[in-house]
């Protein structure tokens, strides 16, 4: 393994007039706590890396592959049919730099005046309904017994995911319906034989979204990253209190 380096790039200097570039996730991050935000954006410590996705990258992938075809023929998939979404996949020159897929851009951006911080996040997809109004997509893969559900303190994390897409997109000047909606891929368990193969049930659930914590949230960034204090650290932070507990054993 090589050996941990403090990161010197994309940190954010009080002292420049550039705009900085803020993420969805790394938004999260501020919300989760403040010090771990701090430690990463001014300082340079980011959280350890966790291992990727790879599964649910393949399942995002093929249901974007799936909702595309759709988008061609400029019809409703039939999931949003049987579910009485009375919309399309959005057709849109700008959806592959919003989503990001190869990582050669940014995704959804907006430059936040009074901060000068600029605001990003790469979306699943778009669908638009017959009032010309967008609902904000996201595609989740889990595998659970239990039918998917957006309740629970985990499943708040999605919600608020959304509500940050929908801030961008109506900040970028675009229509926005606060109903957002989550495609779950649930992975069944309860085959006896594998066969090289994995079945999926898809669910899809409506989140009606309030993005009007986003803003506040802004500003809030943006005093942390402009203090010359490190913050306190979220009571419920496992990384914060890992670090306590160290520091705590190895300073005898």
């Amino acid at each position: 393994m090589a050996p941990y380096k403090r990161r010197t790039r994309n940190l954010y200097n009080p002292a420049s007039d550039k705009p900085f570039s803020l993420s969805r996730s790394r938004a999260a991050r501020f919300l989760e706590c403040p010090r771990c935000f701090y430690l990463d954006r001014r300082l340079g410590f980011d959280r350890p890396d966790m291992p990727g996705w790879s599964l649910n990258s393949a399942v995002d992938h093929l249901l974007k592959n799936e909702f595309d075809g759709w988008r061609r023929k400029k019809e409703p998939h039939p999931m949003m049919t049987r579910n009485g979404i009375d919309a399309v996949p959005l057709a849109h020159p700008d959806l592959r730099t919003w989503r990001d897929d190869f990582q050669k851009y940014v995704g959804a951006s907006v430059l936040h005046q009074e901060t000068n911080l600029v605001l990003t996040g790469s979306i699943d997809d778009l669908w638009i309904n017959t009032a010309g109004q967008w609902h904000v997509v996201d595609y989740k893969s889990t595998s659970s017994e239990t039918p998917p559900s957006l309740d629970g303190e985990y499943r708040s994390g999605y919600k608020t995911q959304v509500e940050w897409y929908q801030w961008v997109f109506r900040q970028m000047g675009h229509p926005v319906s606060d109903t957002a909606y989550f495609v779950f891929a649930n992975g069944l368990r309860g085959y006896r034989h594998f066969f090289n193969r994995l079945e999926f049930e898809v669910t899809i659930l409506a989140h009606e979204g309030n993005d009007t914590w986003v803003e506040p949230a802004i500003f809030a960034i943006k005093d942390c990253l402009e203090s010359d204090t490190i913050p306190d650290a979220s009571p419920t932070c496992d990384y914060c209190a890992y670090r306590h507990e160290i520091g705590q054993a190895t300073s005898d």
